[in-house]
């Protein structure tokens, strides 16, 4: 039987508050971010409830920022929404990654399918067995999700008054939370040459590509990596 979402049975108590914090801790990081996203959008002609719902409905800031970016340069809102899809199938991406490690099933699959974002994905992809993974995904993915929103409000309500909170360095702050998460993972040479390949292609095609594009174009770089390193692999084996 699937565990509910919420269940951390097996997680040692030490273990399940360290999760915990990690997961707080990105939440606040990014949730922090969504004041930019509210004033923005509320600059770009949106209303106060356009803006909040997209944070409910959609909640993925590269979609949100790039419908809003379009939007704000004049575009149809048709184009701004098929650019914010395009960006967003990356979780769909993130979803083969994650629906045999969660192991949930049914109406559990589809509340969590919400969730389903950079932040969220990181913190569970970085633990190799269920439970942790689940509270891993759920911490991450609920503080975000709740912090996101309550932010989003409170931007679209300062609207410009505010400012941009980019000048405070929030935005810098979910980027030292990702390289926190990802840095343990970099423990072969291949895994420091596909993110720093990656990381070179995303940089290369920023000034060509909205907001959110690089990463897709970046995740090019791994998926070779996965196809043809167990080639090479084979061709170094010798005949038995």
């Amino acid at each position: 039987m699937s565990e509910a979402p919420g269940a951390d049975l097996g997680v040692p108590p030490r273990e399940r508050r360290a999760i915990l914090r990690d997961g707080l801790g990105v939440g606040i990081a990014t949730g922090a971010y969504g004041v930019s996203f509210g004033a923005v959008s509320v600059a770009a002609g949106l209303s106060v409830a356009q803006t909040c719902a997209l944070s409910l409905l959609v909640f993925t800031g590269a979609s949100q920022f790039a419908l809003v970016g379009v939007v704000a340069s004049g575009g149809a809102p048709l184009a701004g929404a098929a650019t914010a899809l395009l960006l967003g199938t990356r979780n769909a991406l993130y979803g083969l990654r994650l629906a045999p490690l969660l192991g949930w099933r049914g109406w559990r699959r589809v509340v969590g399918a919400q969730l389903v974002i950079d932040e969220s994905t990181a913190m569970a992809s970085v633990h190799d067995d269920g439970p942790r993974a689940r509270l891993g995904f759920l911490s991450t993915g609920l503080a975000v999700f709740v912090l996101w929103n309550a932010m989003t409000l409170v931007g679209a309500l300062a609207g410009e008054a505010l400012g941009d909170p980019r000048t405070y360095g929030l935005d810098a702050a979910v980027g030292a939370a990702f390289l926190g998460l990802l840095w343990p993972r970099l423990d072969t040479l291949l895994a420091r040459l596909v993110a720093l390949g990656a990381a070179a292609v995303a940089l290369g095609v920023v000034p060509l590509t909205p907001a959110g594009a690089p990463v897709l174009v970046a995740a090019v770089v791994p998926v070779l990596a996965g196809l043809l390193a167990p080639r090479a692999a084979v061709g170094r084996e010798e005949p038995t």
